[in-house]
């Protein structure tokens, strides 16, 4: 299990946009962190009141944000239109190509989003969009899953990847595990809480802050012990860009 710092991340201000890579994104570069398995982009962004990225191009990605506070308005090339607010999530596939913009849709108050890029199975789909929404209590102490592509397992939300995404706000004294299988890895991110938040593995007991990440190997199992706001990737460990 390895950890990564909030510090040790790339950190960004461009005014109206302060972003922190977990790895390699646009002109930061680090042969290191260029993906995690499936896992290619984790990007923790905080977004000023009214501003956004203008209209712009992808292909052949399956792109996950997660709302943490705030409201996201979503445009794309396809026609669709959506905001999502806190614990809501937009979601692309896409395919063979799809340009869009995503914006800050208040005018008074900042939006705080982590946006997640993960590598489909396939290439040159037919390009989708979806929004879904959630409440604290789907997320109380307990892993909610929120999207999947990998079989057999159930998700509101369906990707092309093989990966899952879940959630959990976890209250001082609760316990979450979770066990990679063989041939998988996991991307625990800490979203909100306090530094009391811990993760313990076969390597011993580490404490966790908002903006920290732990990398967890194939077979490994977790525990986490509250409080804390945390996110999680399941994902192909030999998938490769």
């Amino acid at each position: 299990m390895e950890i990564q710092r909030s510090a040790e991340r790339y950190h960004g201000d461009h005014g109206w946009l302060k972003t922190a890579h977990s790895f390699s994104f646009a002109d930061y570069f680090d042969p290191k962190r260029v993906q995690w398995g499936g896992l290619r982009v984790f990007n923790d962004d905080r977004i000023a009141a009214g501003e956004g990225f203008p209209t712009h191009p992808h292909r052949d990605m399956d792109i996950v944000t997660y709302v943490l506070d705030g409201k996201l308005e979503h445009k794309d090339s396809m026609g669709n239109h959506g905001v999502v607010d806190r614990y809501g999530v937009q979601y692309m596939s896409a395919g063979t190509g799809v340009r869009h913009s995503e914006f800050n849709a208040s005018k008074t108050d900042p939006l705080h989003l982590v946006q997640m890029w993960v590598l489909p199975q396939h290439a040159g789909i037919e390009p989708a969009y979806g929004q879904r929404s959630f409440t604290a209590e789907q997320l109380h102490d307990r892993w909610l899953t929120i999207a999947s592509g990998q079989p057999g397992v159930d998700a509101q939300i369906r990707l092309d990847a093989d990966a899952t995404f879940s959630a959990a706000e976890i209250e001082p004294g609760t316990e979450l595990r979770h066990a990679t299988a063989p041939g998988r890895r996991a991307f625990l991110f800490v979203a909100e809480g306090s530094p009391e938040l811990s993760v313990s593995g076969k390597d011993g007991v580490q404490t966790l802050a908002p903006g920290d990440a732990a990398r967890i190997d194939p077979g490994e199992e977790i525990v986490l012990h509250g409080p804390g706001h945390v996110v999680l990737w399941d994902v192909d460990g030999e998938q490769e860009v």
